[in-house]
């Protein structure tokens, strides 16, 4: 089982390993509570969908970085990318969803051959939100890349970038050496063309991973903690930060597993459950495209190859009339959304 988890946690093998695990793990302490169950006795089930709002669309693996966390377990080597084809499909589903978000991903999606022409398609369809997910390093990896400051501004894109921490020795131990300061002169290169200003319109938000097997600390202080550190070190500025609890799955899963921390996290976040997150959490209004089309009620299901629970389970056959019309897949990782003030792409889900 274990040997199974290293392999690339996108194949169905790994997947379904990852799965097992989660389903199937027993512990010292006993067996843990069925995340179904919970909601049961929550009064929650089943869990439903909700108008689509958020399209997520992740555009492939690849990636100038290997971070320890990484959910997706990208890097320089993945070469998996959406096709063209598919991203003329994912305009399509824009067109007839009429979303107000499109939520780019990767990898870091700024490397896929396409990116500035799709993103380019989705804002002449008028969508209110497009966003990226920079790992902020992609933008000062080379000269190629140096333009895409300046290119999100033109677009209005939204730029919600990774920084696991506002020093240095955290941020590197967690994504790797020269990562904080490459970071910072991203950051700064957003700043300079607008981004995190007041007034700008340029939304730039930082994304918060814990860097170890523990919860975040409450979302409000960290901003504030991020805010005066990074403004009063090196004059940079952004709008809000975003926690996100690491979920047990793909790299992070791993290193629970190596680090002999797995049934403890896993007893922390059935510990903490929150029926109030349980409300606002991201599958209810979100849809995931995976970079072959598939599409999943979130992309954390996604790496677990857990597709919607649904007889069309790729765009190719897209139907907005049916989309809340099928229960949202869930296992025992959806733990670490609920669990405290909850975890979704856009940060805590409870004051």
């Amino acid at each position: 089982m274990k040997k199974s988890l290293h392999a690339r946690a996108n194949t169905l093998a790994a997947s379904e390993a990852q799965l097992q695990l989660l389903e199937n793990g027993i512990f010292q302490s006993g067996e843990l509570p069925k995340f179904s169950e919970q909601l049961k006795h929550s009064g929650l089930a089943p869990l439903k969908k909700r108008q689509l709002e958020v399209l997520q669309i992740n555009l492939g693996y690849m990636c100038n970085q290997v971070c320890a966390h990484c959910h997706v377990d990208a890097g320089p080597d993945r070469k998996e990318k959406m096709s063209k084809i598919h991203l003329e499909r994912c305009l399509e589903l824009i067109k007839v969803s009429k979303v107000g978000t499109v939520d780019l991903t990767g990898g870091a999606p700024e490397m896929h051959p396409d990116f500035q022409w799709f993103v380019r398609e989705v804002a002449a369809l008028g969508v209110q939100d497009i966003i990226v997910r920079s790992n902020l390093t992609i933008l000062v990896a080379n000269a190629h890349y140096a333009s895409y400051p300046q290119f999100f501004a033109e677009q209005g894109v939204h730029v919600v970038s990774s920084l696991p921490f506002y020093k240095k020795e955290k941020t590197d131990r967690q994504r790797g050496e020269g990562v904080f300061s490459n970071s910072i002169e991203a950051l700064k290169a957003l700043n300079a063309v607008g981004y995190g200003q007041e007034g700008s319109g340029l939304q730039l938000d930082l994304v918060y991973n814990p860097a170890g097997a523990f919860l975040p600390a409450a979302q409000e202080q960290l901003e504030q903690d991020f805010k005066t550190s990074l403004a009063t070190n090196y004059g940079i500025q952004f709008n809000q930060l975003f926690t996100i609890t690491n979920l047990p799955i793909s790299r992070f899963l791993e290193y629970l597993l190596a680090s002999e921390n797995y049934e403890d996290y896993m007893t922390t976040l059935v510990d903490a459950f929150n029926p109030a997150a349980v409300q606002n959490v991201m599958c209810t209004n979100t849809l995931s495209i995976d970079y072959q089309g598939y599409m999943y009620d979130c992309d954390f299901n996604q790496m677990l190859a857990i597709k919607v629970q649904s007889p069309v389970q790729h765009i190719d056959q897209f139907d907005p009339t049916t989309f809340a019309q099928h229960p949202i897949a869930i296992s025992q990782h959806c733990y670490g959304c609920t669990a405290g003030a909850g975890s979704s792409c856009q940060g805590a889900l409870v004051e």
